[in-house]
């Protein structure tokens, strides 16, 4: 079992939208990206390569920018707007999952939904529900806002 640092630089899930069935994702932020590897010298320590390799990050539940680890070094937010990949949150990503297993890989998009008026905001992204299914809010986790 790996986490999601390693899940979403992981070279084999290039170009996927990946979908993360934990409960909560984010509360234990990202590690340092300058510290290598010892073995292997050209690979950060604690990533499967030296970038994020999913197109999109789908979760149920996201930490925010509050995250607990000695060795975090930023939130995964602040790691994914760095790398421009969009990601959302306040999805049934089980249910999503049990589809996938289902009908198989399909082609997946993730679209920027226009807010209702006085919806809230968290973490940048808003809380949708369209037909039972949450729908994308923002491309990236922001800092918590309410308009």
């Amino acid at each position: 079992m790996v986490g999601y640092p390693e899940s979403v630089t992981d070279p084999s899930y290039q170009g996927q939208i990946l979908v993360m069935t934990f409960p909560l994702v984010g509360n234990y932020g990202v590690p340092s990206r300058d510290t290598l590897d010892g073995l292997l010298g050209d690979l950060p320590k604690h990533f499967e390569s030296d970038r994020i390799h999913v197109a999109g990050l789908v979760v149920a539940s996201y930490a925010g920018e509050k995250y607990s680890h000695h060795l975090a070094t930023s939130s995964l937010g602040a790691w994914l707007r760095e790398q421009g990949v969009p990601a959302m949150y306040g999805v049934d990503t089980r249910a999503l999952t049990k589809i996938i297993r289902t009908e198989g890989s399909m082609l997946g998009r993730m679209m920027r939904a226009s807010p209702a008026k006085g919806s809230l905001k968290i973490n940048g992204l808003t809380q949708a529900m369209i037909n039972g299914v949450e729908d994308l809010m923002e491309d990236t986790w922001a800092s918590q806002v309410e308009e």
